[in-house]
């Protein structure tokens, strides 16, 4: 049924509904209530001044209407309660005078005041509540009354409407769930707590469900795809990897040998590579892409900025500089000669290896024989920019990485269609930084900190969560802390300013300042995050730390303790917050995030919601994570067992699933 032919919906609120996402009746009924009322009738003399109460009244005089202010209204009446004659406010609801007719039966939910006489309302509805009833509430819509809404509801679920059912009838079965049908109706029509609990249940396990079926059914397409099969001296690589100035960690041989075997194997590799900030993660796909190389395939790599990507250029040539291989950068800054000189030394296979930025998705760059593709900090790119690298190939070996460690829930979802390996172990040498929460008041002992380092030969960051000042907030930004940073030190130390509005040229010329040591201090922005390597840099400063995720805080923790040089990380707070301690305790930044996910539920780990693929609407993966592993365990079997076996049922569910998220 269209929602076009529901009674009571016209082209206005068709559009009002559009807004909200919903374009169907099935996106109506799915439109879940966020929460129950449990309403009772009471009576006046039972209640207590704070207590919110349900009463059945009769209305006994027109109701008044007053403007206090122009968002403001509020409508006033008189009604009769069991004989007594009581005064009712409620604020914003001046619609309904012309319901409120002398001697309508309503009831009433709000507060009583006995002393008074007053009855403050906060909802209205318009029958007498006989017996005990379970109200839901729904998220507002703009344009659309929530007593509209409710009636739009009842409208569908009067005709009643079948669903297709697309859970497998075994599982139904296994779990007892109900049909979609009664859910749908129990979820929004309860009768008892028990209907919500039965509701709930099938609908969180369905939404798990099919999004697990999703990502299995794209894990076993991936892992069906045919690739190139790579031939490589592995005497070669063995004599690289010995050449090496340090020695593997476990964790990094253990993620060389899950990808060499991918590029080996004739199926495509479709790889995470998850490690924290400075485990090594470089070195890791310069092995791989040089066994690559030495198949006789092209490597990109793609990164999400210059810096990032002009480091990974430094490192990488340096790592290959007794190799033949012939590595270039890429990026939007080199001027038309560069760029056209690029075009043709990667089409015609002179280019081994080339590093970039968004240049790389130029529609006019052509490789020869692109076998491998490196993708940094992944969930910064979106799905078709992927896809549009991925098309300059036939069938290439694809390794995604990531410096954001997730928890296990949340990297079940996002990842769950890909290998992974994980680095978790710190490179040799490198010391844990020791990381403090300082009162704005105790300042003094972190300046000194900085001095003492600076006379050393080392280097500071300062971050600062805003660039300009705003007479609404007392956030440090940028300027301000320059400025008290030059009289603290009385203009004697060297500082750089860098935030995300600076011109491209400005920035680079104050990140190679700082690189080359001519500044000492730099006072940034969140954009030092990622991508920013400076060895001698051994102090982390980060203001008004309690505005930032824990797993932000750790990233940018991370932009020190480079080296085998001892580091420092000062967060600075004036409200005492518990969460923040977690960084005193730790610098493992997958038991980091597991906190924040503790803290912040699945919203936000990346500084950017994650569109689609978090898009579930009575679901939490966090709350609900037993379903979770259950619905992954049936959807992995059912895949398996349905995918080639001609199923209707299946190609129902493949129907029904959004595969564009």
């Amino acid at each position: 049924m269209d929602l076009n032919h529901i009674k009571g919906i016209g082209e206005k609120t068709v559009s009002y509904l559009h807004n909200a996402s919903i374009y169907s009746v099935e996106d109506l009924l799915r439109f879940y209530p966020y929460r129950y009322q449990i309403l009772s009738p009471s009576l006046l003399e039972e209640t207590s001044l704070e207590e919110v109460v349900t009463i059945n009244v009769i209305v006994s005089q027109v109701p008044q209407v007053s403007y206090i202010k122009r968002n403001l209204n509020a409508l006033r009446f008189v009604c009769e309660s069991n004989g007594k004659r009581i005064r009712v406010t409620i604020f914003n609801r001046a619609f309904l005078k012309r319901n409120l007719v002398v001697g309508k039966k309503i009831s009433l939910t709000g507060k009583y005041n006995a002393k008074s006489n007053t009855f403050t309302a906060n909802d209205i509805k318009f029958s007498w509540l006989d017996d005990a009833k379970i109200i839901p509430v729904y998220h507002s819509i703009k344009g659309i009354r929530p007593i509209t809404l409710e009636k739009l509801i009842d409208e569908v679920l009067q005709n009643n409407l079948q669903l297709e059912d697309t859970l497998p009838l075994e599982l139904k079965e296994k779990y007892r769930l109900i049909s979609i049908s009664d859910a749908l109706l129990k979820i929004h029509k309860p009768k008892s707590k028990e209907d919500v609990k039965q509701a709930r249940r099938r609908i969180i396990y369905e939404e798990l469900f099919e999004f697990m079926f999703k990502i299995q059914y794209l894990k076993q397409l991936k892992h069906e795809s045919v690739g190139q099969t790579k031939h490589f001296d592995q005497k070669k690589l063995d004599c690289f990897i010995e050449s090496l100035p340090f020695s593997l960690t476990n964790d990094q041989r253990k993620a060389v040998d899950d990808g060499l075997k991918d590029l080996e194997s004739s199926r495509c590799m479709n790889r995470l590579l998850l490690g924290d900030v400075g485990s090594g993660k470089t070195i890791v796909a310069t092995i791989l892409l040089y066994a690559n190389a030495l198949a006789g395939y092209q490597t990109a790599f793609l990164a999400p900025t210059e810096i990032l990507a002009e480091q990974h250029f430094r490192s990488i040539r340096g790592l290959l500089a007794d190799s033949s291989l012939e590595i270039d950068l890429m990026v939007g800054s080199l001027s038309k000669k560069e760029k056209e000189n690029i075009l043709e030394r990667c089409q015609s296979g002179q280019i081994d290896v080339l590093i970039g930025t968004h240049a790389l998705l130029n529609e006019n760059l052509f490789f020869n024989r692109l076998g491998f593709i490196i993708t940094d900090e992944q969930h910064r790119f979106g799905v078709n920019q992927r896809d549009k690298l991925k098309s300059k190939a036939v069938a290439p070996d694809m390794l995604f990485m990531s410096a954001t460690p997730i928890p296990r829930t949340y990297a079940l979802t996002i990842y769950g269609d890909m290998d992974t390996s994980i680095i978790k172990e710190k490179p040799k040498g490198r010391k844990d930084i020791i990381t403090k929460v300082v009162k704005e008041k105790d300042l003094r002992e972190v300046l000194l900190k900085v001095l003492e380092e600076i006379k050393l030969g080392h280097q500071v960051y300062v971050v600062a969560p805003m660039i300009e000042e705003s007479e609404e907030s007392t956030l440090k930004n940028v300027e301000l802390l320059r400025e008290k940073f030059d009289l603290a030190y009385h203009g004697k130390i060297p500082m750089g300013v860098l935030h995300g509005k600076m011109k491209k040229d400005q920035k680079e010329e104050v990140m190679h300042d700082f690189k080359i040591g001519k500044s000492k201090i730099l006072i940034s922005t969140t954009v030092v995050e990622v991508g920013v390597d400076v060895s001698l840099a051994t102090v982390m400063i980060i203001f008004n730390a309690d505005r930032f995720g824990l797993a932000t805080l750790h990233q940018l923790r991370g932009r020190v303790g480079r080296s085998d040089l001892q580091s420092y990380c000062y967060l600075i707070c004036n409200e005492d917050k518990e969460r923040l301690h977690v960084l005193e305790e730790s610098n493992d930044g997958f038991y980091i995030s597991e906190k924040d996910f503790e803290f912040r539920g699945e919203g936000d780990l990346f500084g950017v919601k994650q569109s689609g693929d978090m898009s579930f609407s009575l679901a939490d993966i966090r709350r609900d994570y037993d379903i979770l592993m259950v619905a992954k365990e049936d959807a992995e079997e059912y895949v398996v067992k349905k995918m080639y076996s001609g199923s209707q049922h299946f190609k129902e569910i493949i129907e029904k699933i959004d595969f564009t998220n």
